[in-house]
């Protein structure tokens, strides 16, 4: 089973249906029990980081997911999913977020031609050709909704990049932490491709 944990942020239907497309057994869930027994966990969301992290805490699941994550157990984050592996958080103020991965996240400037929130289909420019990418060709099209960015410490934890007024971080993959800005729920057939991808790594661990 794999949960898809539910602290009140996004729309979870899509990705829970998403994953189900690709074979596996869902459980959307705001309980810490099924964190503990699933064999994976996804975290989606969209938002503010800060509630993201305080909506955790306030359901009891913090901890929870920390302790999956040392644990080894398989996770997947999905845009907000991603931005609360880093250590802080600038969305209205500074907030410490999961610590998980070193880095920041933060806000794209204004610059003349490009609209914020990035919104809609982008290129993504792989640096970890497996795991996450396999089977995935360079210069695909995702689809992206965020006006926030990882800027993570460690290059070697980026898994791919994409240009908008700034090549930025938009994938991270580090032992059993995988995590896309992107949506791959709303990203066709590359999405789902990406999906199977983390369905074998959860089957394999």
């Amino acid at each position: 089973m794999i949960t898809v944990v539910d602290y009140g942020m996004g729309n979870l239907r899509s990705v829970a249906k998403a994953l189900e497309k690709v074979g596996l057994n869902v459980k959307v869930s705001s309980e810490a029990k099924d964190i503990k027994d699933a064999k994976g966990i996804v975290v989606p969301g969209v938002g503010a980081f800060g509630d993201a992290i305080h909506n955790l805490d306030r359901f009891g699941l913090l901890d929870e997911v920390v302790k999956a994550i040392k644990e080894g157990k398989p996770y997947l984050g999905i845009c907000l999913g991603l931005q609360i592996l880093f250590e802080y958080g600038y969305e209205f103020g500074e907030h410490e977020g999961l610590g998980i991965l070193k880095g920041k996240v933060i806000k794209f400037e204004n610059k003349e031609g490009y609209k914020v929130p990035h919104m809609g289909w982008n290129q993504v420019w792989i640096k970890q050709k497996e795991g996450l990418f396999s089977g995935i060709k360079e210069g695909e099209y995702f689809y992206f909704v965020h006006s926030f960015y990882a800027v993570p410490s460690e290059e070697k934890d980026i898994a791919s990049t994409t240009d908008y007024s700034v090549e930025f971080c938009s994938a991270v993959q580090k032992g059993n932490v995988w995590a896309v800005q992107f949506h791959p729920e709303k990203s066709q057939k590359a999405g789902l491709k990406l999906l199977e991808n983390f369905k074998l790594f959860v089957e394999k661990a």
